[in-house]
């Protein structure tokens, strides 16, 4: 069974058939998901989704595209959050330098330290959002040597993620690795030690190829396996047991 480690359920755009397709994932090899929330609300959304599906489980934390209303007092409420039984991880959190309107980076830098402070505090592990921030999220992660988790859709070069695997850290695999282009996420794929990927769709975004496009789900994460199984000289099955078995570790699912 696969074990999507990174989709948005509660986006608005699965408000047409959201209960109908999360139930029907185990019948078609889903057999985990887990849902990061983006801001207070998603998060919300995301354990509230968890109550209603055993086979969902939710992160908790804010977005650095997200991030701008922030206040310290927030955490208070994630913290209350993250205590629930289903909440297996503080995120999506990090630094996301692409946009311009994005909040500035200093600000964003300061969410996510705070971020790393609660994971920290209630010995939780992370989901890591990095676009075109690659030296500082790393620089600001070993700033929190007790914490770990994953850099999601990961994008850097192999140089940087050999750095987080010295760290015990985890890269996640996303539809981008399917595309023409994904010279570094072919690469970091091939050398990956085994027990450090992760598969992820970031559902409803980044559909792989050949459905580039249109509308991402968990379904489609079986065209991500089978991409990383032809990099690594495997199956896509024994790709699917190996990403399940390292999703339970990180996020401690039994």
């Amino acid at each position: 069974m696969i074990f999507d480690t990174h989709a948005h359920y509660d986006d608005e755009q699965f408000d047409a058939d959201r209960g109908e397709l999360l139930a029907s994932m185990p019948e078609n090899g889903v057999g985990l998901i887990l849902d990061p929330g983006c801001d207070y609300e998603s998060s919300r959304r995301a354990v509230e989704l968890a109550e209603r599906f055993p086979h969902v489980y939710a992160a908790v934390g804010w977005h650095p595209e997200n991030c701008a209303p922030f206040v310290p007092e927030d955490l208070d409420a994630l913290r209350a959050l993250a205590k629930h039984p289903k909440v297996v991880a503080i995120g999506e959190i990090g630094l996301d330098y692409y946009w311009a309107e994005n909040p500035p980076r200093e600000f964003q830098q300061e969410v996510f330290r705070l971020q790393l402070a609660l994971a920290e505090e209630l010995d939780l592990p992370v989901i890591v959002h990095d676009r075109d921030a690659h030296a500082d999220s790393l620089a600001i992660v070993r700033e929190f040597p007790n914490v770990r988790g994953v850099f999601h859709c990961f994008s850097g070069s192999v140089e940087t993620a050999r750095e987080l695997w010295k760290l015990g850290w985890y890269v996640g695999f996303d539809g981008p690795l399917t595309y023409k282009n994904a010279k570094k996420a072919a690469e970091v794929a091939a050398e990956a030690p085994a027990d450090r990927i992760l598969l992820e769709t970031d559902s409803p975004y980044l559909a792989p190829v050949p459905l580039r496009g249109k509308r991402n789900d968990s379904r489609n994460l079986t065209h991500v396996a089978e991409k990383l199984a032809e990099l690594r000289g495997t199956t896509a099955a024994e790709i699917a047991a190996l990403t399940e078995a390292n999703g339970r570790r990180l996020f401690r699912i039994p």
